[in-house]
């Protein structure tokens, strides 16, 4: 059959160069050959998945057991962490002397999960705890004036952050200044000096021997409660029903879905089925979840994104206060509310995209350019870095979009970015140009003035032509071995779920089915997704290629075979399960 042309996504769209993909086929070390024959024998697996388990690292039947069972008892001790004893020291007396405590999360998911997970942690221990987010058009990023005077007005003597802090050097003096002290938990890189807190519990600081440091902000916080949990005598066992909340922001906020996190990502996704929290109820009753197949991609691109959009248009103390919710009618109604603000948010996430798509047409040059800078006035600050990981998606360059707000005084960007690009590092390059940042390798916020942008962009540009190659704007394709499509089953789908849960640093398999046809002519559905109807051999597959319309138009039109490298997932359609495959690339037969 004649492959027939797809028509573009969108005229804007149509006239970005394609991303170069360079499809890198995944060797086991010569070494490593006899292992995943005798792992795959001895744990009762197909040959393809002793391979992948070799490929992941786990060479020996042990490690290969151990990774595809995860255990909390794999888990560090959380007093490895640096100024833990500190942390828990003052809390410990905070709790027993009945002290407040302000537990002061971010604005988006991690920190609203973290900081409502504090908060109820330390109200079950017989604490006194108050949560506070700070408004992202008014108070802006970061523990600042906003929090120190919640914490005033409430009467606390501590301030405990959550997913924040760790370059908050003006606020942590003004709260000491107030007599309030400053337990700091973070993830966030921290600028070689550190905040004058009581406690900066953050493993990435450079002298905290913490064995895993990818931790998400969550992540950080269930340590501490963890380790104020032991101090206090408390019966463990009730954390575990807050794993739910460790999941969702572990997953949400792209950490690693290594180590440590692949421990709260799997137990947590177990919990969330069955939570005991009438707000996270309530938020997937609402998306229509289906908790009996739940997975970190539900989490990711239904649940989260309901929690960030209420931090992204307006008052995130709303996603706390569905979290914190006891009343079931009180959840219900502030997840109708998240509903509404989700699909505004993705109205917006459009119309943004559209106009930065506009403005890269007329100014990108691919053979020049490394690092993209976008700005405009009108932009909303709270959906901008949704639409740079899109940006990045269409160019694979790392890219910051900037909102310069209407009064002209003050612009906020977001930055995300692409493998082998530090993103903190790049940004702090330029920091003679900004306001304030903070952020990791591959996402990053900002401010500075609206007059510096274009010297930013010049910046951020140099900066990144001095440290990427020509290699680094190719995406790579890792393919983790060849499938034939009769072989695409529920029981070889059902073994390979054991590898997640599945996300960054622990990616789903990359299959690639070889001379494939169509057996019926592409479907244009949404904005720029394409359906296909693959065939091998007799047998059948759906595909579905999100965004991939334009990448799919430009195949040579007489192709009659195509090697389509895919992940294989599930699809519920009616109450009919059925597996399809999501699309990474597609390419003419070889």
């Amino acid at each position: 059959m004649t492959m027939m042309p797809v028509p573009p996504a969108t005229p804007r769209a149509s006239r970005l160069p394609l991303v170069p993909r360079r499809w890198v086929e995944r060797a086991v070390p010569a070494d490593a050959a006899a292992a995943q024959d005798r792992i795959a024998q001895e744990l009762n697996l197909p040959a393809a998945l002793g391979r992948l388990l070799v490929l992941r690292g786990h060479s020996d039947v042990e490690r290969a057991k151990r990774f595809l069972k995860p255990r909390l008892d794999q888990m560090h001790d959380p007093g490895a962490l640096a100024d833990m004893d500190a942390a828990v020291t003052r809390l410990r007396n905070a709790v027993r002397a009945g002290e407040t405590i302000l537990v002061h999360g971010d604005y988006d998911v991690d920190g609203i999960c973290a900081a409502t997970m504090l908060t109820r942690v330390i109200r079950t221990l017989g604490g006194r705890a108050e949560a506070f987010v700070p408004h992202r058009m008014k108070d802006g990023y970061d523990l600042g004036p906003a929090g120190v005077h919640a914490a005033a007005q409430a009467g606390a003597r501590v301030i405990v952050t959550a997913d924040c802090g760790t370059v908050a050097f003006d606020a942590v003096r003004a709260a000491r200044a107030a007599g309030i002290d400053v337990i700091i938990t973070d993830h966030h890189t921290p600028s070689t000096i550190l905040p004058e807190a009581l406690a900066v519990v953050n493993p990435n600081r450079p002298d905290c021997g913490y064995p895993y440091k990818g931790l998400a902000g969550v992540g950080v916080a269930y340590k501490l409660c963890q380790a104020l949990v032991a101090e206090l005598g408390a019966d463990p066992e009730f954390l575990r029903w807050h794993l739910d909340l460790v999941a969702l922001a572990t997953i949400a906020d792209l950490a690693p879905l290594t180590g440590e996190n692949r421990i709260f990502a799997a137990y947590g996704l177990r919990v969330l089925a069955q939570t005991r929290n009438p707000g996270l109820r309530a938020l997937m009753s609402a998306a229509e979840i289906d908790t009996g197949n739940l997975s970190a991609g539900q989490v990711s691109h239904v649940l989260a994104p309901r929690i960030n959009a209420v931090g992204r248009l307006g008052e995130a103390g709303r996603g706390v206060r569905l979290l914190l919710a006891e009343d079931e009618a009180e959840a219900q109604a502030l997840a109708r509310t998240m509903e509404d603000e989700n699909r505004t948010r993705r109205t917006i996430d459009r119309e943004t995209l559209r106009h930065a798509l506009s403005l890269l047409e007329r100014d990108y040059d691919a053979e020049k350019q490394r690092g993209i800078v976008l700005a405009a006035q009108g932009w909303h600050p709270g959906v901008i870095g949704i639409v740079a990981s899109r940006v990045v998606e269409r160019i694979h360059r790392p890219t910051v979009l900037i909102a310069i707000e209407p009064n002209g005084e003050r612009a906020r960007g977001s930055a995300r970015s692409i493998p082998g690009f530090d993103l903190y590092e790049a940004i702090h390059a330029c920091s003679a140009l900004l306001e304030r940042f903070g952020g990791h390798r591959q996402a990053a916020g900002l401010e500075l003035r609206p007059d510096r942008i274009d010297a930013f962009r010049d910046a951020f540009d140099t900066h990144a032509r001095s440290v990427l190659h020509d290699d680094d704007l190719i995406a790579l394709v890792n393919l983790d071995h060849e499938v034939r499509l009769s072989g695409m089953d529920f029981a070889y789908f059902d073994l390979q779920r054991h590898f997640g849960p599945f996300g960054i640093g622990n990616p789903s398999p990359t299959l690639v089915a070889r001379g494939v046809r169509l057996a019926e002519p592409p479907r244009l559905v949404g904005d720029g997704h394409v359906r296909l109807l693959l065939e091998q051999d007799g047998a059948q597959l759906s595909a579905i290629g999100f965004g991939m319309a334009d990448a799919l138009g430009a195949l040579v039109p007489e192709s009659a075979r195509l090697d389509v490298a895919f992940q294989l997932q599930d699809h519920t359609w009616r109450e009919r399960r059925s597996l399809q495959a999501r699309l990474i690339d597609v390419r003419p037969a070889a």
